[in-house]
């Protein structure tokens, strides 16, 4: 299990440790569950399929629900795509003034709605929240892209947290009134593209569906297994 030592940092969900054979069972899963709500974390299992298959079915005969993602990596040259229709995208800075408003759009595109609510609204301490994402832009472990409207309103955004030669880009996002216009392809061009010239051989990421993984296939990346995420129904 991942624990966040600070405060305002993500919460993370439990995997199987890396090169583990073993055939798990619904009896590993429960006491892995009681374990969380025990130490009060997000009951959430995450793994590769292929890495350990037997994970599935033991997770989902303990009464999970498991969101079954095409796991794609970006292969070699990225084709550039077509830019935004009346709009851009741009890396962010990590004093930019634009952060919240994006991390606000992407809250909402995930939630499917347009309204914006800065996504460290609902902590504990949303200024400790900031001043901690912040902190890793600077420090570059975290990356930050945000789309914009001809209106310079943010409407959408994502990110990348290099670690060494590999990295994932994760929490892309755009608020339903703005998709179809092509930021989504944009930003995870310039995602890639930013991650490339750092020198980032592996990069990553999981799909929300098949119809959201043709997105990334068109930048360039390809379909390498299926990425699991289980979560009480």
């Amino acid at each position: 299990m991942f624990l966040r030592r600070d405060p305002a940092g993500w919460p993370y969900y439990a995997r199987p440790r890396l090169g583990c054979s073993e055939t798990f069972t619904a009896a590993d899963v429960a006491a892995v569950r009681a374990r969380q709500r025990e130490l009060g974390v997000p009951e959430a299992l995450e793994w590769v399929h292929q890495t350990t298959p037997s994970l599935l079915a033991a997770a989902r005969a303990d009464g999970l629900t498991v969101h079954q993602c095409p796991l794609l990596v970006l292969g070699g040259a990225t084709p550039e795509p077509t830019p935004p229709a009346g709009g851009r995208v741009a890396v962010l800075r990590a004093d930019s003034p634009d952060l919240a408003a994006v991390d606000a759009a992407v809250h909402a595109g995930f939630s499917g709605v347009d309204a914006v609510e800065h996504e460290g609204a609902g902590a504990d301490d949303p200024g400790a929240a900031s001043a901690w994402k912040s902190g890793l832009l600077a420090d570059g472990l975290l990356v930050t892209a945000g789309a914009f409207d001809e209106t310079g309103r943010a409407v959408g955004g994502g990110s990348h947290a290099p670690r060494g030669d590999t990295t994932e880009l994760a929490g892309i996002a755009v608020i339903p009134s703005a998709r179809r216009r092509g930021f989504g392809a944009a930003l995870t061009h310039l995602l890639a593209a930013e991650a490339r010239s750092r020198g980032v051989g592996t990069v990553f990421l999981s799909a929300q569906d098949d119809a959201v993984a043709r997105v990334y296939e068109r930048v360039g990346f390809v379909r390498v297994g299926t990425a699991c995420v289980a979560e009480p129904s």
